[in-house]
């Protein structure tokens, strides 16, 4: 007669699990410990690092220079036998009012946000004051000739450290509020060897484009025009009509 195959189960009390339930139990074990290393492994190796953009939050300091207000407002600081540039922008997602400061020497309470060797001041509200001291000498604008660059239109104050990441469609409506609130906009392209540059856009007489780059805002385009060095800071002299949206 056939023996009469029984069902295993395990007892609780019992020193170990019957044969078959313990081996698929192993099985089960290997295959979830596998399963995680293998995560992990895809962590490590697969995580996109942020960039290093810090925004000293509440972190107020003193400053004191050279306002030049075209063609976004910049605070010339002296350092060293150098001059150092620092956009200027307000609380929240507005550009800072420089009105009847510019070319004046002023100080200011502010908290730096930076990225990459560029500075910016969130200035503290009502803070701005003209001092009596020789305003700083305006930095000499080189051009360093016509180029067409492909990049990605981003706001400067969240792209410099306010968010991480401050970029992409996934940043684009935030960015769109920003720029159109009078924040320094910029195009983050690779030069010639590689490197990430970051060029504030303005029309081909200098002006500011916010308003005419909404639309254009977080896409891939390629612009092309004049690229003109002051300082640290470049700046790509274009007309927004021609900006070439990518595919």
């Amino acid at each position: 007669m056939k023996e009469i195959e029984r069902e295993e189960f395990y007892v609780r009390y019992l020193p170990q699990a019957p044969r078959r339930l313990g081996k698929w139990l192993r099985n089960v074990c290997v295959a979830l410990i596998g399963g995680a290393v293998l995560v992990a492994l895809l962590l490590v190796f697969g995580w996109q690092k942020l960039p290093l953009s810090v925004f000293e939050f509440q972190q107020y300091r003193e400053f004191e220079g050279t306002v030049q207000a075209k063609p976004y407002p910049t605070l010339l600081v002296k350092s060293g036998n150098s001059l150092a540039q620092y956009l200027l922008v307000a609380e929240g997602k507005n550009g800072a009012d420089v009105i009847g400061f510019e070319g004046k020497n002023v100080k200011l309470q502010g908290t730096r946000i930076y990225r990459d060797g560029m500075t910016m001041i969130e200035v503290v509200s009502g803070s701005m004051q003209a001092v009596n001291s020789p305003a700083n000498a305006t930095l000499p604008a080189d051009d360093l000739g016509s180029f067409t660059l492909a990049g990605e239109i981003v706001d400067s104050k969240c792209y410099l450290g306010v968010m991480n990441p401050g970029n992409t469609k996934v940043h684009r409506e935030c960015a769109v509020r920003c720029i159109s609130g009078g924040i320094p906009s910029l195009l983050i392209a690779r030069d010639s060897n590689g490197n990430k540059v970051a060029l504030q856009l303005v029309s081909a007489k200098g002006e500011p484009v916010n308003q005419e780059i909404l639309d254009l805002i977080a896409e891939p385009v390629a612009i092309t025009g004049q690229v003109i060095r002051a300082g640290e800071q470049l700046v790509l002299k274009a007309d927004p009509k021609t900006y070439q949206r990518l595919q």
